[in-house]
């Protein structure tokens, strides 16, 4: 009896060999940013030729970020599904736990991440910030059981967006053991949120052209 072969889907192949390249990415930009020069040296490392990325990454590094975007909400969502009682917690302490999740898988590429957060800010990138928080924060109100579709499911999600960015702006500076002011800042702020008075000193956290940003995407995806 012949031996059965597993083949490999073209899709799989894409997959694994878009996660080399994103771990080889993600060695380079504590040093070079999340840049070309970041990009083409991943590559190198990778063994991954510009034609083969071209056909992963179509829009190169801009796919490559939103790549370990998905990557980092999946370990956050694994968190959640392994998470014993996670269904039986207060709506706060499911948000919370959902946040220190997503914040403790990127813990391993930190300055990666403050490196991101700068190429984030840039005005070409901000529209792909705003997605992926949107994206993020989506997943975060859903996990905890959201099913609001009024003016609630709007500000639920910036309110959260604005924690989200604040917490992890503070995280990237946290030097406290296991960092624990950190955690005591994202009680403090989704405190905030429980708190209609307060919440609005969140949305500080972003420029008017970013608030504006953020409602026309969901806008986008419930019509």
């Amino acid at each position: 009896m012949k031996k059965k072969t597993r083949k490999t889907t073209a899709s799989t192949t894409h997959t694994a060999s878009g996660n080399r390249v994103l771990n080889a990415v993600l060695k380079q930009a504590p040093f070079e940013g999340w840049t070309e020069t970041a990009y083409a040296a991943a590559l190198k490392d990778a063994g991954i030729t510009r034609v083969e990325a071209d056909k992963i990454f179509p829009d190169a590094l801009r796919d490559v970020v939103e790549l370990f975007g998905e990557q980092t909400d999946a370990a956050m969502q694994k968190r959640i599904g392994a998470e014993r009682g996670f269904t039986r917690l207060r709506v706060r302490d499911k948000i919370t736990f959902a946040l220190r999740a997503r914040l403790e898988s990127l813990a391993p590429h930190r300055e990666a991440m403050r490196r991101l957060m700068l190429w984030y800010s840039l005005p070409h990138h901000v529209p792909q910030a705003i997605k992926r928080m949107m994206k993020t924060v989506d997943l975060i109100w859903v996990a905890a059981g959201d099913n609001s579709t009024d003016y609630n499911f709007y500000t639920k999600r910036v309110l959260l967006a604005g924690v989200l960015k604040a917490t992890l702006i503070f995280w990237l500076g946290d030097e406290s053991p296991d960092h624990s002011a950190t955690w005591d800042f994202l009680d403090r702020r989704i405190a905030d949120v429980m708190k209609l008075g307060k919440s609005i000193s969140l949305l500080k956290e972003f420029k008017p052209s970013e608030l504006v940003d953020m409602v026309r995407e969901k806008i986008r995806k419930v019509v």
